[in-house]
């Protein structure tokens, strides 16, 4: 198909490397971390701005083609520095569950992933005014305790060699004790960390997938065999660690497929000291599916005869609890149902 034939191609047959430009809004032109990451891609072409959103929002854009020669746009936000947890998501039992997006859109290409269908560019949004992001945060935790998902709109652990957001938020936290924190990964950077010391209200989430997804549907990213490598020195470390079986997938010979991946899970890693599982479907809200759709005919995944439920896609009841049944039962062989989150 057409699709695939574009995405397939080598992107040294059209497109110029990722980060060859930088946009960046004159505002914060003097940032610190303006020029740490300048100087970090000295040969990029820089162009000013007035907003990012000028750049980001513009119409007629191709997220997918987009992937294969992301930018970056450097940007100050404004306001709406933490979010309410969405419903989609898990809360870990938390009552006051928040997540926050420094940056926008992730350097891997997951076919599952919501955020083509929520951005019209795929290209990369830094928000360098960490400190305000912070100070809203400290706002927050004199009202109430907060668990808060650094992580969810991109992958912050994968661009710390360029802006070290993770590490910011990981020594914020430290003084921060009714703070808690997730970073969810599928990046095998954990080496841009490891300087730090273990902080108990900080829970590294490591995704877990089927090398059979990673090579079909997570494209980009490291293999499951360099992900539990990873996972296994941050555990040795003594980080808490947090598996996100997340999506699975009803793919073909599903069932062979996660317990394999299971299996070699809890044979490498230390199974007493993971602090806990999470299982989750795929979903995502039904109007980015549409729009997903509307350029993407090279995947199956997002062909399948969902169901629509509360303007959320997923499978059917049926399907769904088939395949949590099934994947609880796999993960309740190496570690106890207290630590498994559905």
């Amino acid at each position: 198909m057409r699709g695939r034939s574009i995405l397939n191609r080598s992107k040294n047959d059209f497109f110029l490397n990722n980060f060859s430009h930088i946009y960046i809004e004159k505002e914060i032109l003097d940032h610190h971390l303006t020029k740490r990451i300048l100087n970090r891609f000295p040969k990029a072409k820089v162009i000013e701005i007035e907003h990012y959103k000028d750049v980001f929002n513009r119409s007629k854009q191709n997220f997918f083609l987009q992937k294969n020669s992301q930018k970056l746009i450097l940007a100050k936000k404004k306001d709406n520095f933490i979010y309410p947890g969405a419903e989609v998501c898990h809360d870990f039992g938390n009552q006051h569950f928040y997540y926050t997006a420094s940056i926008l859109n992730c350097i891997y290409h997951c076919d599952y992933c919501y955020l083509q269908g929520m951005f019209s560019s795929s290209n990369i949004v830094i928000f360098v005014n960490i400190e305000d992001f912070l100070t809203e945060l400290k706002q927050q935790l004199k009202k109430h305790p907060v668990y808060l998902a650094i992580s969810y709109d991109t992958d912050l652990l994968a661009l710390e060699n360029i802006v070290p957001f993770a590490s910011t938020w990981i020594e914020f936290a430290t003084d921060q004790p009714d703070l808690s924190i997730e970073i969810r990964t599928k990046s095998v950077n954990y080496s841009a960390i490891k300087h730090l010391s273990p902080a108990d209200n900080v829970i590294l989430a490591w995704t877990i997938s089927p090398e059979e997804v990673v090579q079909q549907y997570e494209r980009g990213t490291p293999s499951l065999e360099a992900r539990l490598n990873s996972i296994k020195q941050a555990i040795d470390d003594g980080w808490k660690v947090r598996l996100s079986f997340d999506p699975i997938l009803h793919i073909e010979n599903w069932k062979k497929h996660y317990k394999e991946c299971i299996d070699k899970t809890f044979n490498v890693l230390p199974i007493n000291k993971i602090e806990d599982a999470s299982i989750g479907v795929f979903r995502m809200p039904k109007d980015y599916l549409k729009s997903i759709k509307k350029h993407r005919s090279d995947s199956a995944l997002l062909y399948y005869s969902f169901e629509i439920k509360n303007g959320v896609v997923s499978y059917s009841d049926e399907i769904t609890n088939m395949l949590v049944k099934e994947i609880y039962q796999m993960i309740n062989n190496y570690i106890p149902a207290d630590k498994i989150f559905i």
